[in-house]
């Protein structure tokens, strides 16, 4: 889609703080985090609705391998995450680790969720 902001991220029209990628899905730091280490997760191809996605059983191997990441990156047990995907016409999956405090870095979190991968 042409306008899609995540399509352009995928693009590198826009940039972004990557963390992971891979064939098929894109993992990047939110510009507006709920908490440090906030992550979107989204397909390549676009689907407008994560139910969509046609292996979305690989794409929720990739949102859990970034959780464990996130986990281990923050030392937190609770991951938060939601489908919701209203505000961006893209299917994306949001994950963040439930922390203390309000260090939100992004390119500093990005690094930090990379080296736990």
């Amino acid at each position: 889609m042409e306008d899609c902001i995540f399509c352009k991220i995928i693009k590198r029209e826009i940039p972004a703080n990557i963390v992971y990628e891979n064939e098929d899905f894109l993992v990047f730091m939110d510009n507006r985090p709920t908490s440090p280490g906030h992550t979107l997760t989204i397909p390549k191809k676009h689907y407008r609705w994560v139910w969509d996605v046609e292996n979305i059983g690989e794409y929720f191997s990739v949102v859990k391998k970034i959780a464990l990441a996130q986990r281990s990156a923050f030392d937190v047990d609770l991951i938060r995450s939601n489908v919701y995907g209203e505000e961006v016409p893209h299917a994306h999956v949001s994950t963040w680790p439930e922390t203390e405090g309000d260090k939100l870095d992004l390119a500093l979190n990005a690094k930090k969720i990379i080296e736990a991968l």
